[in-house]
């Protein structure tokens, strides 16, 4: 029998390259080898867009469009979307009973991000609202109506993992055991730099290269990389390890030319023009097969929506299930 996997992501925008060398690439890797239940948490992403909907909802299908074109296949992966599943409401209703106000607060994941919103809102967190200051909560159930064995996670995801087990075990401890606690896949890949050089790449910092760029959008954002400050001439040598052209070539150049790119670059046999058009070449070359698969899916939308049908249907079996063992622990199955 394989282990259940559980992951998901909030459809708050089209997938970026740090999606996919972060996620995406591990997901159609271990696709086969796990019962996959990937989640379009628009629930989630209702947190943050609450006043704009519509967005939330036109970004569930973009990014299911994304996740396909990546290679993340439906026959393999049940995608369903959050909202559609009331099973993970009733268990978040039960978990907040289980967490105190102050240990969601201290979650280092949860502060961080109360942070930014502070700083983002120039005040003392009067914009935080309940269900932001919950959502591990939500995570928890996320992860535990489908009996999530194993979620991926980068080291950012970790304490709210670390959460939900706790949850987990509180539940059992007290109603006898009924929940599956989840272990840890750790993402080993890096976090993917922004092409201005910033240690995270997103759309709020205009930073990002998306898959769903084209060829002219490409070429704007290669060329305005940052690239090794202290080289001004175009025979100056340079250090290619402090220059986001070259950080991008390692990631979608072939191998071969790799080598050759750095040598030129610390001899001062390249000049940075010249490398972003050849990078411009090599990313194009990288996104065109995405290009594609992504186009047939938006030219027959039917087919995305057949895929969320089928995908929620699967989990929603599934979580009946959990919800039925989870009301007898606590004495509320009825019927």
């Amino acid at each position: 029998m394989k282990k259940t996997i559980l992951t998901g992501l909030r459809p708050t925008g089209n997938l970026h390259l740090g999606h996919y060398f972060g996620a995406g690439k591990t997901w159609r890797t271990i696709q086969d080898d796990y019962d996959f239940y990937l989640e379009i948490a628009d629930v989630q992403a209702l947190t943050d867009n609450f006043d704009n909907p519509e967005k939330v909802r036109k970004n569930v299908y973009e990014i299911t469009k994304d996740l396909l074109s990546i290679g993340i296949n439906p026959e393999k992966v049940h995608f369903f979307i959050q909202s559609r599943i009331s099973e993970i409401a009733e268990l978040t209703i039960f978990y907040s009973n289980l967490v105190t106000v102050s240990r969601l607060q201290r979650n280092p994941t949860v502060k961080t991000e109360i942070a930014q919103k502070k700083e983002l809102f120039g005040n003392d967190g009067e914009s935080i609202t309940y269900g932001f200051l919950g959502y591990p909560v939500s995570q928890a159930a996320d992860i535990t109506c489908f009996d999530g064995e194993v979620v991926p996670v980068g080291e950012d995801q970790v304490p709210l993992l670390e959460q939900c087990r706790e949850i987990v075990r509180k539940f059992n401890s007290i109603y006898g055991e009924t929940l599956v606690e989840p272990q840890q896949l750790l993402s080993t890949t890096p976090r993917i730099k922004g092409l201005d050089g910033n240690e995270k790449m997103g759309k709020s910092l205009g930073n990002a290269i998306y898959l769903v760029d084209d060829e002219k959008t490409i070429e704007k954002k290669v060329m305005a990389a940052v690239t090794d400050p202290n080289k001004i001439r175009k025979d100056d040598k340079a250090n290619p390890d402090v220059c986001m052209v070259y950080y991008y070539h390692k990631l979608v150049n072939k191998e071969e030319n790799k080598k050759k790119i750095c040598e030129e670059c610390k001899n001062g046999e390249r000049g940075c023009v010249a490398c972003k058009r050849e990078l411009i070449e090599a990313m194009n070359n990288f996104l065109n097969p995405i290009r594609e698969k992504r186009k047939f899916y938006e030219e027959h939308p039917e087919e995305v929506d057949k895929i969320l049908d089928k995908g929620t249907k699967d989990a929603k079996k599934k979580a009946i299930e959990t919800m039925k063992r989870v009301k007898k622990a606590i004495k509320i199955d009825y019927e």
